[in-house]
């Protein structure tokens, strides 16, 4: 699963390092974070009318047939389930796919609970495969939120964790986003482990654990 995540990106380093087409201007909504947990308003990558654009969304998708938005547990969504889970299947057939930047993302061993943050080799960004839909009620304004899905371990995060987040190589984001054509079976190749021999992981304090504490601290190395 992925619970807490990071993206110290600003708005306009979103645009330039997931190639964006508008809305260069800053966004007030959103600064750097290092602790996001679900139902967090998040930049969320899509394209719509041929332009791959950043939009602000909820973590923890709201299905679009939903009479109101309740406590789903929908922050995640498995890669074997999305496409026949009632809460997802709208989405996928739909297309409602896009991509959630990311910096690095946390996970909790399951023996001794010892959390660890998880990055790209060279530190660069992440591109987590998501889904998006868009819920309204009668004079309010649309809420749009997403999911991240999810698919087995890595040979990396196999010791800690039995999930991890999809990761998109860049080669694949035209794909997912739609800019390019694929079939169903296409999409689903897409999301499986990322490369291990491409990641890095290391053990990190307990503090990540409260939704509180939210400084670039939470990513310093446990010292031995």
């Amino acid at each position: 699963m992925c619970g807490r995540f990071t993206n110290q990106y600003t708005w306009r380093e979103l645009h330039a390092l997931y190639m964006l087409s508008i809305g260069f201007e800053q966004n007030e909504a959103w600064a750097p974070q290092y602790n996001i947990a679900p139902t967090t308003e998040i930049p969320v990558i899509l394209t719509e009318n041929g332009l791959r654009q950043a939009q602000m969304m909820r973590w923890g998708l709201v299905p679009s047939w939903a009479k109101e938005i309740g406590t789903f547990s929908t922050f995640n969504a498995r890669n074997d389930t999305l496409r026949t889970r009632p809460m997802f299947r709208g989405a996928w057939r739909a297309q409602r796919r896009c991509i959630v930047p990311a910096s690095s993302f946390f996970e909790w061993r399951k023996s001794d609970k010892q959390p660890f943050a998880i990055a790209m080799g060279n530190k660069g960004p992440m591109a987590f495969a998501g889904l998006w839909d868009a819920w309204s009620v009668e004079n309010k304004t649309p809420l749009r939120s997403c999911t991240i899905i999810t698919c087995g371990p890595n040979a990396l995060l196999e010791p800690i964790h039995d999930r991890m987040p999809v990761i998109l190589g860049e080669e694949d984001w035209a794909k997912w986003l739609g800019e390019e054509p694929a079939n169903d079976a296409e999409l689903m190749a897409l999301l499986k482990p990322f490369d291990a021999a491409r990641m890095t992981l290391w053990k990190v304090g307990q503090a990540v654990g409260s939704v509180r504490n939210k400084g670039a601290a939470l990513l310093e190395p446990v010292k031995p």
